[in-house]
C-alpha cells in the first residue's frame, strides 16, 4: 500500500512538473507572431530554418489581424514577397481583386478572421512550430545561444535558439536587452530632417482600438448601451452629421465615412482619424499588466464612437460582429499602435533618405531589404501638445529600408523587425504600414537564414546574399514602380537597381508614391557614368559625354574595367546590335550585368563598396 501510495505521489509530482516546465529549441525563435514576425517565419523556416515562433494572442498577423487594420495601406503597385502572395491568398478567397475593393481608404480591404486563417495557411511548414497565447518574460545570453523564457498560462516555457527576432508590437525584447532605443521625436539635430522640431521630445502618434462592425440588415437595433462619458459633441466633426445617409452632400456625409473601411461581407472597419477613434496614450514603457489598463481608455473612446454612429447618425442596423474575434467583448484582441520603440542601429533611415536616395553621403539604398510607397503619415490629432507639423505635404518618393536599420549597433544575433527598427519618427509614419512591415519581417527571416546558412552573426552577414534571396522569393529590394515580379527582367533591374548604377526617377505621386525604372529609355553617357565611376574608379568624368550611350561606346567602358572582356560574347537578347546602336537602360543592364555582375561586389551596412573587393 506504501509502495503504491509513493509511485502515486511521484507520478503525481512529474505530471504537475511537465505542465508548470517545457524546453524546447531552434535555431530561430520569432518573438511575436505579428506583421513583421509571421513573415520572417515563414520565410526562415521555407528556406529550411527550424523555427518557433511564441505569440500572446491565438491568432497570427498582429495588427493585419488581431488589431483588425484590415485595409491595406500602400504596396498596391509593389506586390512584394509575403505581401504579394498574402494578397494572391485574398483574391483566390474572396473571387478576384474586384471582391476585396470594397473600401475607398484601400484597394485591398478583408475580415481579420479571413486574414489569420490565411497566414496560418501560410505558416504551414513542418520546419516551423507556433506556440500561440504564449507571452514573452525575459531572455539572457549563454554562450552562443539565446535563452527564452515565456509562459503559457501557468507553465514556463524556455526556449533556446541561435538567433532571435523581435517581432513584439513595441520593441519588448529590444528593451529587456537593454538595446539603446529612441522614443518620441527627433530633433532637427539629431536627423538633419527640415521638418524636425527644433528640440526632441516623447511625443508619439496617437493609436486606435479598431472596431469590426456588420451589417444586421433594415430594422435591426444592434446598438449599444451607452458608454460612461459619451458625448455626441466630441465626434461632430467626424462627418456631415445634417446629412448621415449620404442624399445631399456625398463627399462629407457619414454614410461615405462608413464606406471608408467597409469591408467584404457587409462589414466595416471603424478606423477614422478624424474626430473619431484614434486616441492618445504612450504607454511604450508600462508593463503588461498596466497596459492592458490603459488599452481600456482606447476600448471606452471607440465604443463611443460606434454609440455616437448608431445613435447620433441613426445606423443602428450596424453592430459589433459577433464572433469575428475570440473575445468576449468583439473587439480585437490588441490596439494598432502606430508607433513603438525606435533601436539604435548600424544605420538609421530618415525622410532625407527617403527624399533624395542618391544624394546622400551614405548610399543606404544600395542596402535595400523591403519597399514602401506610402506618404509620410501621422496621426496626432488627439494630443494637444504635439507641434503641428505637415508630415503629409513632406514630398517623398517611394523608397526602400536599409539592412542596417533592422541590426543593432550593440547587440549580435538579434534581428529587430515590426515598427522598432532604426528609423527617425517622422520616416516611421511611412515605414509602419503593413506591406512595408511585412516586407520588413521577411527581411529578417532572410537574414537570419544567411546568418545561419553560412554560418556568421548577424553583423557578419553578407548583404548581397540576403538581398539575392529576398529577390529569388519574388520580394523588392529597390522600389521600382515598373517592373514587377511576373517580369523576366524582374531579378536583373532589382539588383542593378540596387548598385546604384542605373537610377530610377523618383516621383512623389498622392497616397501612392513611385520610382521609375523606364527600361526602354536610352541613357545619357555623363548619366551612366555617374552610377559606374562611383563603383569602377577606372572610369572618370572626360570618358563620357552628354550622347547617348551606345553600344561600342559602352564596350570601351568595360574594356577600361577589365581588359580581358570579349565584345563578341554579348549576351543573347543584345547579340543583333550594332556598335553604333543607341541602348536602352534594360539593355545597359544586361550588358553590365553580363561582363562585371556588379551586384555581387560586397557593400558594407552604409552602402559603401567593399575595400576588399
Amino acid at each position: 500500500m506504501k509502495v503504491n501510495s509513493y509511485f502515486i505521489w511521484v507520478c503525481c509530482f512529474l505530471a504537475c512538473f511537465s505542465l508548470r516546465s517545457q524546453t524546447s529549441s531552434a535555431q530561430l525563435l520569432v518573438i511575436g507572431g505579428g506583421a513583421s514576425g509571421t513573415a520572417a517565419a515563414i520565410q526562415a523556416s521555407r528556406s529550411g530554418i527550424n523555427t518557433i515562433i511564441i505569440e500572446k494572442t491565438p491568432w497570427l498577423g498582429g495588427m493585419l489581424t488581431a488589431a483588425g487594420v484590415s485595409a491595406i495601406d500602400g504596396n498596391h503597385n509593389m506586390p512584394s514577397g509575403i505581401w504579394g502572395e498574402f494578397r494572391s491568398e485574398l483574391y483566390d478567397y474572396y473571387g478576384g481583386p474586384k471582391a476585396v475593393e470594397t473600401g475607398w481608404v484601400s484597394n485591398t480591404l478583408f475580415e481579420p478572421s479571413v486574414g489569420n486563417e490565411i497566414l496560418q495557411k501560410m505558416a504551414g511548414n513542418p520546419d516551423l512550430k507556433i506556440m500561440f497565447e504564449t507571452e514573452f518574460k525575459n531572455i539572457r545570453r549563454e554562450g552562443e545561444e539565446w535563452i527564452v523564457t515565456a509562459k503559457k498560462g501557468r507553465k514556463e516555457i524556455q526556449i533556446t535558439a541561435q538567433i532571435v527576432i523581435d517581432g513584439t508590437e513595441l520593441g519588448d525584447v529590444a528593451a529587456a536587452l537593454k538595446i539603446p532605443y529612441s522614443i518620441g521625436m527627433d530633433s532637427k539635430e539629431m536627423t538633419a530632417e527640415s521638418i524636425a522640431p527644433a528640440e526632441s521630445n516623447n511625443i508619439i502618434q496617437d493609436l486606435t482600438y479598431v472596431a469590426t462592425l456588420k451589417d444586421y440588415g433594415e430594422g435591426k437595433d444592434m446598438t449599444i448601451k451607452m458608454p460612461v462619458n459619451y458625448s455626441p459633441a466630441e465626434f461632430e466633426c467626424a462627418c456631415d452629421i445634417n446629412d448621415p445617409k449620404g442624399t445631399t452632400a456625398k463627399g462629407s456625409s457619414c454614410w461615405t465615412m462608413l464606406q471608408y473601411g467597409r469591408l467584404p461581407n457587409n462589414k466595416y472597419m471603424i478606423n477614422w482619424p478624424n474626430c473619431g477613434n484614434d486616441y492618445y496614450l504612450n504607454l511604450i514603457e508600462e508593463g503588461t499588466e498596466k497596459r492592458e489598463v490603459l488599452y481600456e481608455e482606447a476600448k471606452q473612446q471607440t465604443l463611443r464612437f460606434i454609440y455616437f454612429i448608431q445613435d447620433e447618425l441613426g445606423f443602428r442596423n450596424l453592430g459589433l460582429a459577433k464572433n469575428e474575434y475570440p473575445t468576449k467583448d468583439d473587439l480585437p484582441m490588441i490596439p494598432y499602435h502606430r508607433e513603438s520603440r525606435r533601436i539604435h542601429g548600424k544605420v538609421r533611415l530618415t525622410a532625407e533618405h527617403m527624399k533624395s536616395p542618391f544624394d546622400q553621403d551614405k548610399p543606404l539604398y544600395r542596402t535595400g531589404i523591403a519597399v514602401g510607397d506610402y506618404p509620410i503619415d501621422h496621426h496626432h490629432d488627439k494630443n494637444d501638445n504635439a507641434p503641428e507639423i505637415d508630415f503629409i505635404n513632406y514630398k517623398i518618393p517611394s523608397y526602400n529600408v536599409p539592412i542596417g536599420a533592422l541590426i543593432p549597433e550593440t547587440h549580435d544575433n538579434i534581428i529587430i523587425a515590426e515598427k522598432s527598427i532604426s528609423v527617425s519618427n517622422i520616416a516611421n509614419g511611412a515605414t509602419r504600414l503593413q506591406p512595408v512591415v511585412l516586407g520588413i519581417g521577411q527581411a529578417a527571416g532572410a537574414i537570419a537564414t544567411i546568418a545561419i546558412q553560412n554560418g556568421v552573426s548577424t553583423k557578419e552577414i553578407n548583404i548581397r546574399k540576403v538581398q539575392e534571396l529576398l529577390v529569388n522569393s519574388s520580394a523588392y529590394i529597390i522600389p521600382y514602380y515598373d517592373i514587377k515580379p511576373e517580369n523576366p527582367h524582374f531579378e536583373l533591374i532589382q539588383k542593378i537597381g540596387a548598385t546604384g548604377i542605373l537610377r530610377g526617377t523618383g516621383i512623389p505621386y498622392k497616397w501612392a508614391n513611385q520610382t521609375w525604372f523606364y527600361p526602354d529609355q536610352p541613357i545619357s553617357q555623363y548619366k551612366l557614368l555617374i552610377g559606374l565611376k562611383d563603383i569602377y574608379p577606372q572610369l572618370h568624368s572626360e570618358h563620357g559625354s552628354g550622347e547617348l550611350i551606345t553600344l561600342g561606346k559602352l564596350i570601351e567602358w568595360m574594356k577600361l574595367i577589365d581588359s580581358d572582356i570579349e565584345s563578341t560574347t554579348l549576351p543573347e537578347e543584345v547579340k543583333d546590335l550594332k556598335n553604333n546602336s543607341v541602348l536602352t537602360r534594360l539593355e545597359v543592364a544586361l550588358i553590365i550585368n553580363h561582363y562585371l555582375d556588379p551586384f555581387n561586389i560586397e557593400i558594407d551596412f552604409k552602402g559603401k563598396i567593399n575595400p576588399n573587393n
